[in-house]
């Protein structure tokens, strides 16, 4: 498409929109001391929330007060089993089957105890491959795990960086550091999208290349759920973890998700750190010393999970179904994105650089670097931001927008783009 910076371009976008409507689903903040609507891009680190969230949660906090722990039985959505009623949908966002599929804990929780199982250093293979500049919680989680096993971080952990004078890591290289390795790898363990440059990782070309030589994958999917299409099946991912505030808009530090691929449900000899909601459902209130996990992904609880997170997950996994999946979203996401992306060259491109690779490598967040000589990018970022802009700032210079489909509108791309404009 020929896009053009103009209001009347960006609004007629905005009427052919088949998903427009869906903005109306949430609850869009407003500027303090206008009530005029925010430019909200800031999806990639806390989604909006539903209007369907507070239906939902009182619903269950009704039943708390009507029905106490008969809650758990006899009624529309029984607490019991109430995590299954998140499991299809969220099988569906990351292409998986219903059965690699659970919600519980939060993300480093899970990714700790997926390492348990995952994560089986040798005396040859003991090695993590993972980025230099991961997010923090990943390399604490990585390092701490590599401790726990006995070995040096700085001999056990492979680092991918990027090339001189580069933000992003190359496919061809990270393949080649696999092969390099590959006698000493343990596991490898990547982001889906990387938090800082919004760069897509190629998990199919990942996997083939771990799987050629027999190495365990796991990704990090705080950016990727919700944002672009996977096929964690297909592709044979052995395991992953998400958080569900992003993308999947269902509140802060809500109950994150989590993918264990198939072909290791019924492995005996695949160690876990075990909790008696992973226990046989068929037995559990037998209350019997003797573990037998549950074959599926669930295997891997330990809690009975909270509802009323569970609830605005549900809340938000309805709202997704509106739009009609994943598919839709993403499809809406690349031209969003597109537009954004045409508009900050066509008339900043002397001010910023976008670090974010091109629609094939990206998702819908794009990383801007300032390099004006005026100002520097946190006295930018501070501009925007009180002027009506939402989105957020990363050391050491760079500010992420993320136009989210669910809820963004074009005419928010070129509000944006007036307002940076003006503060540059």
């Amino acid at each position: 498409m020929n896009f053009e910076d103009s209001p009347a371009f960006a609004r007629n976008l905005d009427q052919q929109d088949p998903l427009a409507h869906l903005r109306d689903a949430f609850h869009i903040p407003t500027i303090k001391g206008s009530g005029e609507p925010e430019i909200y891009l800031c999806g990639n680190s806390l989604g909006l929330q539903p209007k369907l969230t507070s239906q939902y949660l009182n619903d269950e906090l009704h039943k708390w007060q009507t029905l106490g722990v008969k809650g758990h039985f006899d009624c529309e959505f029984p607490w019991m089993p109430y995590h299954e009623f998140l499991t299809e949908e969220s099988a569906r966002l990351v292409g998986a089957k219903p059965t690699e599929v659970v919600c519980m804990n939060s993300l480093t929780a899970n990714l700790h105890f997926l390492m348990v199982s995952f994560y089986r250093p040798t005396a040859k293979r003991f090695k993590v491959l993972i980025e230099d500049h991961a997010f923090p919680s990943d390399h604490y989680a990585v390092e701490s795990q590599v401790r726990f096993h006995g070995h040096d971080p700085n001999e056990a952990m492979v680092l991918l960086k990027p090339r001189a004078g580069e933000e992003c890591l190359r496919l061809e290289d990270i393949l080649a550091t696999i092969d390099d390795h590959a006698d000493e790898l343990a596991l490898i363990m990547l982001p889906g999208v990387q938090y800082y440059t919004g760069q897509v990782f190629d998990m199919q070309a990942i996997c083939d290349a771990a799987q050629h030589h027999d190495i365990t994958v796991g990704f990090d999917l705080a950016h990727a759920t919700g944002n672009i299409e996977m096929q964690l099946h297909e592709w044979g991912v052995d395991f992953a973890a998400w958080c569900t505030y992003k993308y999947l808009n269902s509140g802060p530090g809500s109950v994150a998700g989590c993918f264990v691929h198939e072909k290791h449900h019924d492995d005996p000899d695949l160690p876990r750190f075990a909790g008696w909601w992973g226990h046989d459902k068929a037995t559990r209130f037998k209350m019997e010393n003797h573990f037998i996990p549950i074959q599926s992904a669930e295997g891997w609880q330990l809690s009975n999970p909270p509802i009323l997170s569970l609830a605005a997950i549900r809340a938000s996994l309805d709202t997704f179904k509106l739009a009609g999946g994943i598919g839709p979203l993403r499809n809406k996401s690349k031209q969003l994105t597109a537009y954004l992306r045409f508009l900050l060259n066509n008339r900043l491109g002397k001010h910023i650089d976008i670090i974010t690779p091109d629609e094939s490598l990206s998702g819908c967040q794009l990383s801007i670097c300032v390099r004006s000589d005026d100002k520097s990018g946190q006295q930018v970022f501070e501009a925007i931001e009180a002027a009506g802009v939402t989105c957020d700032w990363r050391e050491p210079n760079v500010i992420r927008v993320a136009p989210v489909p669910l809820y963004n509108s074009f005419t928010d791309c070129l509000r944006f783009v007036d307002i940076l404009e003006a503060a540059l």
